[in-house]
Formats: structure tokens, sequence, C-alpha cells
């Protein structure tokens, strides 16, 4: 099965479109963690168990693992993810030339799907997209406030530049294993990138932390994967939930930090849920 047809079967069973990242920022783990062997890995561990029930996926973002001691916990974490039935998209946003991207696309082995940088052009990216069952989601609309320092530049043909990545990346899909990442914090510019590519799926960060549209994220960023005859689609928040403990009454009660975890990933579903 190609990834999308495995996210579609997730998404299906937990009736979920919810991608829960998990960003485990040594600065904010709890202090009842703090003698725990590999601290991170074990902070995954407790949020996976408490919100795999309305998870689609989960995305660990590399910047967090890369020592020797992230590493493992990655490694562990996926395992674990994978023994509860979620895949895992490792948002890495990688991209480079010859030999270097080919060793790049080799931290496939190890995860469902990954993010990867357009910009160095499609050489860059075919050994992404040889891997046929791997996800791959290129990066197209950013919600961070400098993405429109390039990617809204406009090109002599009028349109701009994200929506030239969106139809790159729809050429780039022989496999049928290309997504998008469109932040949800632009819901004009997701309908419009939409347009563009009318059957890959997106990956929606921003509808956490920093307040996206969800209605606008699940309009959008759905759509009717051919492989996988559904539709299929992420949003995702990362903050919002593995750090919803901080905001609990009892902080210091690993029971209810990490419930409140559990909670805010319903919530979000239930919320995402009323859009589809």
């Amino acid at each position: 099965m190609c990834f999308f047809e495995t996210l579609a079967d997730r998404i299906e069973r937990v009736d979920s479109v919810v991608s829960v990242g998990l960003d485990p920022d040594p600065s904010r783990i709890p202090g009842f963690l703090a003698d725990a062997d590999l601290p991170r890995w074990a902070f995954n561990r407790r949020i996976i168990d408490a919100t795999h029930e309305h998870a689609a996926c989960y995305k660990p973002n590399a910047a967090f693992y890369e020592d020797a001691d992230g590493w493992r916990a990655l490694r562990e974490t996926v395992a674990y993810a994978a023994g509860k039935g979620v895949p895992v998209l490792l948002d890495a946003k990688r991209a480079d030339i010859g030999n270097t991207t080919r060793q790049y696309a080799e931290a496939l082995k190890m995860v469902d799907a990954i993010t990867v940088n357009p910009y160095l052009g499609r050489d860059s990216l075919q050994p992404f997209l040889d891997r046929e069952e791997k996800g791959v989601f290129v990066l197209c609309r950013t919600s961070n406030p400098g993405g429109s320092d390039l990617q809204d530049l406009e090109l002599a043909s009028g349109e701009p530049l994200y929506e030239r990545v969106a139809a790159l990346a729809d050429v780039w899909n022989a496999n049928r294993n290309v997504g998008l990442v469109v932040g949800a914090t632009t819901p004009d510019e997701l309908a419009a990138v939409r347009e563009v590519a009318p059957e890959l799926p997106f990956l929606v960060p921003g509808v956490g932390a920093q307040g996206g549209d969800a209605e606008a994220a699940v309009e959008h960023g759905l759509a009717t994967h051919p492989e996988a005859d559904a539709d299929v689609g992420l949003v995702n928040s990362s903050r919002g939930i593995i750090f919803a403990g901080e905001e609990s009454s009892r902080p210091d009660d690993e029971a209810t930090y990490f419930g409140a975890a559990g909670d805010a990933a319903k919530r979000l579903k239930r919320r995402l849920n009323r859009y589809r």
C-alpha cells in the first residue's frame, strides 16, 4: 500500500484528520520526567498513549531530535507509534543535490512520509519521489509571517511563486505519493492552491497555537486521492496538544498533564469533523 492508502485507512478508522506534532522542546518537558532515560522519548510515549485514539498521524519535527539521544528517542517514538497503528510523517524539510539528497532520503526507511523543500528543483527531490510507497509533502505556502518574502513573489507569468510550486508538485506526482504543505493562516491561499492542485492531499499546519482557520483547513486541505479512493489530508497541531497540560489544573501530576493532551486532541478532532 502507498502512504496515502494507509493514511486513508487510518482516517476512516479513527474518524480523524488530526496530525499531532511531536516537538518535545527539552525546556518544556515536565519536571516529573527529568530523571527518565531519554526524557523526550518518555514524553512522546505518554503523549502517544493519551492521543492515539484521535490521531490520524504523528509528525515529529527533526529539529527536536538532531543529537545522539534525540535520534534514539525518535526511533523509539516511531516504533511505538507504529505499534499503535499510527503512521509517522517526519517534518524534516530535506533536499539537496547528488549523493547528499540520496542520503537524506534514507530517512524514509524509518518513517512513512517526509516533508521536503522544493527550491533546489526536481532532481533534489527525485530520491524521495522514487520511493513509491512513501509520502512526500512539498513545502508550498507556509504559515510563518516571513513566508511571503519569497513565496508571494510574482513570476513573469503573473502567478505567485507558491502557485508555481503547487503546479510543479502536481507534475512530480507520477507515483501518486506527493502532497503539499499549505498553512492554515492564509485561507484564501489555501483555496488558490487547491485550484492549482485539485488531487494533492495537503498537510495544513497552523491550526493550533498559530490560530489558523480550521474550516478552511478542512474544506481545502482534503482531496480525493485516486489510489486511496477517499478524502485524504492532515491538519496539524503541535504545541496546542502536546503542551496542553501546562494549562491544566495540576500540571505537576502526570495523569492530569497527559490527560489534557488527550482532551486537546479529541477537541480538535471534533472541531475539524464539523466541517468534513
